[in-house]
């Protein structure tokens, strides 16, 4: 994977796959090369680059980004003790930083859950230790609880590149992403695809459509005034074409987590990150 950067002297008109010109993408815009030839881009783009320049500043300032508040809250809830076993997360893994390190970059992945081998994601596994280890309830999806310690786990490998595996006992769940990402569904009769690769940088509701890159998730997005999890957005996205959602933490939606990640191989971590 080659990190690329524009240089100052081309034109602000950005020409990307398929003759999309993109005004917004700024000189010293950052993309990625694709390390695969099988890849269905030519360039790899955070969605980052598709906001304006006050949207990514806001999220690249730790003092003013909206998205901090919910690591806060993580950090809390790291070493507050909870459940029948008496434990916190801090308990088992110790200090957030040392002990998450490597995590949140290379999410979802294959673990031990409920007696069985399960393709599974930060959330999910928060709420395998929370019900197996620490003996407390789960955390719904997209509350407080669960998005903040998301969040905190992420954020530790913030920078990092996204470093998913898709190979082996992964494949199947891959390939099982994949065909999601590529199938029709509601009343619009329309794919991930047709938004996210197809017309990427053409404007929707006055606002670009991006790759849908997903090292920025879980995300502060202006729309939902908080944070919320990847899960959420694959929710409204299908609503939005008028089909019915899977639900959140399903197999369906955690195959797709890891074939979107997948798309995004090499895109650095950027939780918490604000999108409009």
């Amino acid at each position: 994977m080659m990190k690329k950067t524009v240089g100052l002297g081309v034109a602000a008109s950005v020409v990307l796959a398929g003759g999309l010109a993109v005004a917004e993408l700024r000189e010293g815009y950052v993309y990625f090369e694709p390390s695969s030839e099988e890849h269905p881009l030519d360039e790899i783009i955070s969605g980052r680059e598709f906001r304006d320049d006050a949207t990514r500043a806001l999220q690249e300032d730790d003092f003013e980004n909206p998205g901090f508040l919910s690591l806060e809250e993580g950090e809390e809830l790291w070493s507050t003790v909870d459940g029948s076993e008496n434990k916190s997360c801090e308990s088992c893994h110790g200090d957030v930083a040392e002990g998450m390190a490597g995590v949140g970059s290379t999410y979802p992945k294959l673990m031990a859950q409920g007696g069985k081998t399960t393709l599974t994601n930060i959330e999910n596994q928060i709420n395998t230790c929370r019900t197996e280890r620490m003996g407390a309830e789960a955390y719904k999806y997209d509350k407080p609880q669960l998005t903040g310690l998301t969040v905190l786990i992420k954020n530790v490998d913030r920078g990092e590149p996204v470093n998913v595996s898709t190979e082996g006992d992964y494949e199947s769940w891959f390939k099982k992403g994949e065909e999601l990402y590529y199938t029709r569904v509601g009343q619009l009769d329309m794919s991930c695809a047709h938004c996210h690769e197809e017309h990427y940088g053409e404007y929707i509701r006055a606002d670009h459509l991006s790759q849908g890159q997903t090292n920025g998730f879980p995300t502060y997005r202006f729309k939902w005034q908080g944070m919320g999890s990847l899960h959420r957005r694959f929710s409204g996205c299908m609503k939005n074409i008028r089909g019915v959602p899977y639900a959140k933490g399903s197999d369906e939606f955690l195959a797709l987590e890891l074939y979107t990640a997948w798309r995004g191989q090499g895109l650095p971590v950027e939780t918490p990150s604000v999108r409009n």
